[in-house]
């Protein structure tokens, strides 16, 4: 099944023409091999408004099975993007930003300082992931698998979708 995807980084300089968007082009090539189709693609500063403006684009707008957001996850002041994604999700997903930070402190012991989250809103799958190239992908590489059974459980048929509280 094919499924669909809307990356959003985050990055000031990216978004002033500073730095070239590598992350956000390592991540639709990533996804792209397993069977992803690309939506859209943003770049934007590290401003909540626009932030949470994206992810709204992604989820709710396009209607997207996944969105991923890449940078500002981590202790600068200006490092929004878990805060904002929260305040967005109808529930967590701790289990995935968990394992990414456990495998990624198999090679660097800062990974544990990512504030990264993921979560579901509606229909989609949102997951803060590194601003580096290779974060995010060795982060993807953790959890693709575990990304499409996500998918697949939120794709389910309506009697499963009575989500009661």
């Amino acid at each position: 099944m094919e499924y669909t995807c809307y990356i959003i980084t985050i990055s000031d300089k990216s978004a002033e023409g500073k730095r070239e968007d590598r992350t956000g082009e390592e991540i639709a090539r990533f996804l792209k091999k397993y069977g992803f189709r690309i939506i859209g693609k943003e770049i934007i500063p590290d401003d909540a408004h626009k932030i949470k403006n994206a992810i709204l684009n992604g989820a709710d707008l396009r209607g997207c099975n996944i969105v991923i957001t890449n940078g500002g996850t981590g202790l600068s002041p200006r490092d929004l993007t878990p805060d904002v994604t929260k305040q967005l999700l109808d529930y967590e997903i701790p289990g995935i930003p968990e394992v990414i930070r456990i495998k990624g402190y198999e090679k660097t012991h800062r990974a544990v300082l990512s504030r990264g989250v993921c979560g579901v809103r509606g229909k989609t799958i949102v997951l803060n992931l590194p601003g580096s190239p290779g974060g995010a992908i060795e982060s993807l590489e953790v959890v693709i698998d575990i990304l499409e059974h996500a998918i697949e459980k939120l794709l389910g048929s309506e009697e499963e979708c009575g989500r009661q509280i």
